[in-house]
């Protein structure tokens, strides 16, 4: 019998709605519990998704000794203090991304689990995908030559609404934070390696970056772009440009079809690949369980969030004082 783990989770947010069905097909998991402000909400969210027990605040969902790891998809600046008190009860976190607003903030919170000895892991689906193993295979493999170039982007239309957490500057808003921090991510993990300095330009609404775009130098002069946003129409690729031809990834962040295709210089037909029936978030659940309970290692370890953070602190600091800044 395979074991599971047991999971409970913090609020109810909307996000929930991508994450029931994943758990409902991830192999060895088990969602027992789901906890809100409101007991009359969390039971209404318990009922609707068939949860056996629904808590009235995140304290009683975390001292439920029936509960091994929770999945925390609260706002930015509530991260860092519940996944604490999570690992407080030795509960492991799959926390969404970013953990933290700031790369402090951050290496301080992996060090904290990490002296608790909890698991934690931040909840970029993407990495989990098998197209993310088959593309750096592929790489891998010199058929491109070396990765001389990648851009990227992720935007979407996001009312300006100033009651959205998403625009609020107290709730670590804006769009680098939410959709931007994928980009970021996708960069370092196609080069293999650190960017050493940035520029941004950023739109500011609401004392939030609306929309950017960003250039990241790595200490061989090879360059990244890439634009993320909230005032542009939805768009979340990601292209590697090599010495002998070029990659692209149409739908990086959300596989539906999950291709790639790959144009060499020779040849001006693009040939697609195809890595077709897996949904991502049950493949994240899933690694996080074998992580949890057959201690696999895991990818991404939590020390990538923190690399990332120090772009992202980096290119917030240029959006703002309009210069170039050191990683």
């Amino acid at each position: 019998m395979t074991k599971k783990l047991r999971w409970g989770i913090l609020g109810v947010a909307k996000i929930n709605d991508r994450l029931l069905p994943a758990f409902a097909k991830a192999s060895n998991a088990e969602l027992v519990g789901i906890a809100s402000r409101s007991l009359q909400k969390a039971q209404v969210a318990a009922k609707a998704a068939g949860i056996p027990r629904a808590f009235g605040s995140y304290e009683e969902l975390l001292d439920d000794p029936g509960i091994d790891a929770v999945y925390n998809p609260l706002p930015n600046t509530l991260h860092d203090e519940w996944t604490r008190k999570a690992a407080d009860r030795g509960k492991h976190v799959l926390c969404e991304k970013p953990l933290t607003s700031t790369a402090r903030a951050c290496e301080a919170l992996v060090s904290y689990c990490q002296s608790k000895k909890i698991k934690l892991m931040d909840g970029f689906m993407w990495p989990h995908h098998p197209r993310t193993r088959a593309i750096k295979e592929f790489l891998q493999g010199g058929k491109l030559g070396r990765v001389e170039r990648v851009t990227s982007a992720f935007t979407f239309q996001l009312p300006m609404d100033p009651t959205n957490i998403r625009l609020q500057a107290n709730m670590a808003g804006g769009s680098l934070l939410d959709v931007g921090c994928y980009p970021v991510y996708g960069i370092r993990w196609a080069f293999g390696e650190e960017p050493i300095k940035v520029w941004a330009a950023a739109r500011l609404q609401f004392d939030v970056d609306v929309a950017m775009s960003a250039t990241l130098w790595f200490a061989d002069g090879r360059i990244a772009n890439f634009d993320c946003g909230f005032v542009h129409p939805f768009r979340q690729w990601l292209e590697i440009v090599g010495e002998k031809g070029t990659l692209n990834v149409p739908d990086m962040w959300l596989p539906r079809k999950a291709a790639y295709t790959v144009q060499y210089n020779e040849n001006p037909g693009a040939e697609e690949f195809v890595v077709p029936g897996y949904d991502q978030i049950q493949c994240m659940l899933e690694d996080f369980g074998r992580y949890v309970l057959d201690d696999q290692p895991v990818w991404p370890a939590p020390e990538e969030a923190i690399k990332s953070a120090r772009v992202m602190d980096a290119l917030l600091t240029s959006a703002r004082e309009k210069r170039c800044v050191k990683v």
